[in-house]
């Protein structure tokens, strides 16, 4: 059986006071619920100390939005996997399509990134997905096959168990046009196939592939409900406690 996890990506957003305002919030919202999800909240570096403390008796997960593939160094603005162990980080999101689109990472350094965390026992959730211009263009299933076997090249099954990919159609990014139900389908699919010719069905069949771009209350439980769409990854809809905590909500067990 796969778990089903709910991620709160927060990108550039809340300041600490919000931030906690928000996980306040959010727990009363779930109070005396035992979500059937695991819930990941990734809130920015400046954040990530006060949101622990909060999280600490919830059960609910923390998680980062970045991370630097070298242990320490002259790398102004990074942060290592060391540094984000000290908070109580428990995952981090790696390959983002805007770290990918604005800050230049390559499959390269997105598979970096991930042996980094995964060798320093921290989660990670790799995002893969195509553009508008590759999606019209027919080779949305060349583009995944691409990022899934360079960012996995080199791992164990094993390391699989503490890996989530996570498909983001990069059209469907804040953009409030989500992919339909069928065809997250077929992309979870098809990620869970390519995985399977790497790592063997039973690797692929136990991995939680969660869906993102522009998720939201109103269609997350139709999104949620497909065979091989095992959770999500939320932006603009994790900003408030109430959306958030209704995606949660609408989330089946496992798979």
């Amino acid at each position: 059986m796969r778990k089903t996890i709910v991620a709160a990506n927060w990108k550039m957003n809340k300041d600490v006071d919000e931030a906690s305002e928000f996980v306040y919030a959010f727990q009363e919202e779930m109070k005396d619920l035992d979500p059937n999800a695991e819930v990941v909240i990734c809130p920015p570096f400046i954040a990530l100390d006060a949101v622990a403390e909060l999280l600490q008796e919830s059960g609910f997960k923390l998680g980062a939005q970045n991370i630097h593939y070298e242990n320490d160094g002259a790398f102004t603005g990074e942060i290592s996997a060391r540094m984000l162990k000290s908070l109580g980080v428990h995952y981090v999101i790696v390959g983002h399509s805007e770290r990918r689109q604005f800050f230049g990472e390559t499959d390269e350094i997105v598979a970096k990134k991930v042996k980094k965390a995964l060798s320093s026992d921290l989660k990670v959730i790799l995002c893969v997905g195509e553009s508008l211009s590759e999606r019209d263009g027919g080779v949305t299933e060349k583009v995944l096959e691409r990022q899934v076997k360079a960012a996995l090249d080199g791992l164990t099954a094993q390391q699989l168990t503490s890996l989530v990919i996570a498909y983001e159609p990069i059209w469907a990014i804040g953009t409030g046009r989500n992919a339909t139900p069928q065809q997250a389908q077929d992309a979870h699919a098809f990620i869970r196939s390519t995985v399977a010719g790497m790592f063997g069905k039973e690797v692929a069949t136990s991995l939680t592939i969660q869906y993102g771009g522009s998720v939201k209350p109103e269609n997350a439980a139709e999104l949620l409900s497909r065979p091989d769409v095992d959770g999500a990854l939320v932006g603009g809809a994790s900003l408030k406690a109430d959306s958030f905590a209704k995606i949660v909500k609408s989330s089946p067990a496992s798979k």
